[in-house]
């Protein structure tokens, strides 16, 4: 049992990659939005709309309104993704999206992806974007197979493993999004609340929501990993 648990965690740290720490990449934008791009659907019809992603201080502030997405130019595969936020104001609902990809696949709002949810009393729900995974125990945390799916109007949500896992409102938390291989594992203040297999994408673009409420992130970083 002794030799197995050494292989075990033997072959979990040969998953990060070499040097990791040198190799994490900050992913908060520039003032700018250098290397990343902003989808705002209403901007198609609104003329002056302005952007509700903004950096300053430091900290990505999102103001909830107009709706939409803040994606990344380029595309990650293997990869720790930690992400803290807080919501300085009312509770609210916002999203971090991976292995994301077509724009606007669904509800003509949402690139095609997968949701890890960060609204408050909900965070480390999975939403299903027109990609899909599978969980333990579908049927009670997805709700009756026959209404699963990924597109409008199909059973999209599934619920976390273990709830009251946020801080207090206004207080920062901590969310540690693992994607390797066909795998998503998601952690929130140190507690594991989701894990998803049998993904449908295992690569991708992020994206930040702008979903009806102020959040903001004070950190955002990717570590690479090596290969399942």
């Amino acid at each position: 049992m002794r030799n197995l648990l050494t292989i075990t965690m033997a072959a979990c740290t040969l998953l990060v990659a070499p040097d990791a720490r040198a190799q994490v990449r900050l992913l908060l934008p520039a003032p700018d939005l250098d290397g990343w791009h902003v989808d705002v659907p209403d901007a198609d019809t609104i003329s002056g709309l302005t952007a509700p992603f903004v950096m300053r201080d430091g900290i990505l502030r999102i103001t909830g309104e107009p709706r939409g997405h803040l994606i990344s130019d380029a595309s990650y595969r293997n990869y720790r993704l930690v992400v803290e936020y807080r919501f300085p104001g009312a509770p609210g609902n916002a999203g971090i999206l991976v292995h994301a990809s077509t724009p606007r696949a669904l509800y003509a709002m949402f690139p095609k992806s997968i949701e890890v949810q960060m609204e408050s009393g909900n965070a480390g729900d999975f939403w299903c974007i027109v990609e899909d995974l599978t969980v333990p125990d579908m049927v009670h945390r997805r709700g009756p197979r026959a209404e699963w799916g990924i597109t409008e109007g199909k059973g999209r949500r599934i619920r976390r493993l273990v709830d009251h896992v946020e801080h207090p409102l206004g207080e920062w938390n901590r969310m540690v999004v693992t994607a390797l291989g066909r795998s998503i594992t998601v952690e929130v203040n140190g507690h594991l609340v989701n894990r998803g297999t049998n993904v449908t994408a295992d690569r991708g673009q992020i994206a930040i929501q702008s979903e009806g409420a102020a959040v903001e992130i004070r950190t955002l970083e990717l570590t690479p990993l090596g290969s399942p």
